[in-house]
């Protein structure tokens, strides 16, 4: 997976600086250069190897000897092999490196009250930054499919054949070639395999800064007292005050930050990976088929004989080819954004089991000469014509049908839609996310570069004397604007 931005959430705008989470987060980002160096310097190879190669078709094209060209395009396909390695081994080192460090990022987090007074203190968004963006996208499909027919019916065409003699050959011929046209097995294997993985980094103009900054003094002895418990601000000793006051700008002057601002970036790192098997297959047992069968053809072929029809009843042949099908749909989607949180729609993919119609063209050439030999006479009467004609409707039935069942062969029985995140909705998402850097706004992004603001002991024992005693110790304000620092 590409490097995301590193982050922690306790590392807000206006709150006490962490040292040790945003030290974290610095090593983080010192351990991800390399990795993110090797992968540009990558991509930039295989860039310019795809650049070379369209220019030698071009100029091919253009009857250019491109000889010395193509020995260049050898060497260069070297050169992308060994940054490839390069990247590889130093991701993978990276990523063993930064595993632990990224196990003490924390959810949730508790902190001491920011000493801002932020009814007084504004945020102001400057544009001081610029917006930049780079992408890669990789993506993978794969698409196979594999059919396999295997007939049994020829297993079978004597059993169903003597079980329905007693109606004579020509009924015996047409329960034999509906059977044979419900029984053959069939097998289907379908199977998309499809990969996309995106990785966006953007930066954004805007920064934000607390201009003016102003202190709440009582908020920060409180802060200074929980961070510092053996070197306290003591108000009820305005001396002690006094002398911490005095220590400005000397070693004994100790401090906290402050993230009075910051500049953003974002990023966008999504991986998804669908796998969509379907297997359908219908096999049945012929002597099985034909033990159940036997009284319900003798009954539906009399009465199809009589009325001049072909088989048996459509609901017979439902029950006849009985098909297992099943459908396996596997999602992997991984997604991780900082700074932007885009758009994230599930896709419908449709559920079709299918149904086979097979046909053997020999066992109906039998079937035809049985049915003609069945309704052959010495001499023609009314009976025997009206035998003939019978059997010319039984033929004009079972053509119907034969094409009827070729055209329908791959026909959904079953259909049904479930919701998943697919490459559709991972494209989805980085429009979004792309149309949301674009629009920009003033809650956009991750903090990139952190504006620290140390707030000193000897700065919150000045503006403490100049709150509580302000003809005694007039000093200037400690904070963005001295007047209100004076008057608070």
């Amino acid at each position: 997976m590409p490097s995301t931005i590193p982050y922690d959430p306790s590392l807000v705008l206006g709150n006490i600086v962490p040292q040790a989470k945003l030290d974290n987060v610095l090593k983080i980002a010192q351990l991800q250069a390399p990795a993110d160096a090797a992968e540009s310097s990558m991509n930039s190879l295989v860039t310019l190897k795809r650049s070379i190669d369209m220019t030698i078709q071009e100029m091919i094209d253009m009857g250019i000897d491109v000889t010395d060209l193509v020995n260049e395009s050898q060497e260069i396909n070297q050169t992308v092999q060994k940054a490839a390695v390069d990247y590889g081994k130093a991701k993978i080192a990276a990523e063993k490196a930064i595993q632990p460090l990224k196990a003490l990022v924390t959810g949730v987090d508790a902190e001491v009250e920011s000493p801002i007074d932020y009814n007084k203190s504004a945020i102001k968004t400057l544009p001081i930054s610029a917006d930049t963006m780079q992408m890669s996208v990789q993506y993978f499909s794969f698409d196979q499919n594999s059919q396999s027919s295997e007939s049994h019916a020829s297993s079978v065409s004597a059993f169903v054949s003597d079980s329905l003699n007693i109606f004579g050959d020509s009924y015996s011929g047409s329960a034999t070639s509906s059977v044979q046209s419900q029984v053959n097995s069939q097998v289907s294997n379908h199977s998309i395999a499809g990969t996309l993985v995106i990785c966006i980094t953007a930066t954004h103009k805007n920064a934000q800064v607390f201009a003016p900054f102003i202190m709440d003094v009582d908020k920060a002895v409180r802060a200074w007292n929980a961070i510092y418990p053996d070197n306290m601000i003591k108000t009820n000793d305005i001396a002690s005050i006094a002398k911490i006051e005095a220590q400005q700008e000397t070693k004994e002057d100790k401090s906290f930050s402050i993230l009075s601002g910051a500049t953003y970036g974002s990023s966008f790192v999504g991986m998804v990976h669908v796998l969509n098997t379907t297997e359908t297959s219908s096999s049945q047992s012929m002597e099985s088929v034909a033990a159940s069968i036997q009284g319900s053809f003798s009954v539906g072929g009399w009465f199809a004989s009589e009325t001049g029809g072909f088989g048996v009843d459509s609901s017979f042949s439902d029950s006849a080819k009985s098909l297992l099908s099943t459908q396996n749909i596997t999602s992997h989607c991984s997604v991780v954004t900082m700074g932007i949180i885009p758009s994230i729609k599930s896709n419908q993919v449709k559920i079709g089991v299918q149904s086979f119609a097979n046909f053997d063209p020999a066992s109906d050439m039998d079937s035809l000469a049985k049915l003609q030999g069945a309704t052959a006479t010495e001499q023609n009467s009314v009976a025997s014509s009206a035998d003939k004609a019978m059997t010319g409707a039984q033929l004009q039935t079972m053509q119907t049908a034969k094409i009827t069942g070729v055209l329908s062969g791959l026909a959904p029985i079953d259909d049904g839609a479930n919701k998943i995140i697919d490459t559709n909705s991972m494209m989805t998402a980085m429009d979004d996310y792309i149309q949301k850097c674009i629009e920009g706004g003033q809650n956009l992004g991750v903090p990139i570069n952190y504006y620290l603001k140390p707030i000193t002991q000897s700065m919150i024992a000045r503006a403490w004397l100049a709150k509580y005693y302000p003809n005694k110790w007039n000093q200037a304000g400690a904070a963005d604007d001295s007047k209100s620092a004076a008057t608070n």
